[in-house]
């Protein structure tokens, strides 16, 4: 789960988050970028349980729910905002 992976919803911008946490850790930090739709600026923590991503902010409320779908999430926001979250391609320079 670790490392940069886009989030995107429908009629906004993307951003980058970054998720922090130990290999095969099933929970962590997440620093998301700026300009992220919705509450997804408040993002602070992630917890992974059977299949599902969970989004938390700092009060450990949440923000999103997310299903895995083939090497990506999707899912709702709290809100109702229809959201994606793709790994950010490591380039080789």
């Amino acid at each position: 789960m670790a490392g940069r992976w886009i989030l995107a919803a429908p009629g906004a911008p993307s951003c980058g988050m970054n998720f922090a946490g130990a290999p095969g850790a099933r929970d962590g930090n997440v620093a998301p970028e700026g300009g992220c739709p919705g509450k997804f600026f408040m993002s602070r923590r992630w917890i992974f349980e059977q299949d599902t991503l969970l989004i938390n902010d700092e009060e450990n409320n949440p923000l999103a729910q997310l299903n895995s779908a083939g090497g990506r999430f999707e899912g709702q926001s709290t809100t109702g905002i229809s959201v994606t979250l793709t790994r950010q391609a490591v380039t080789a320079n």
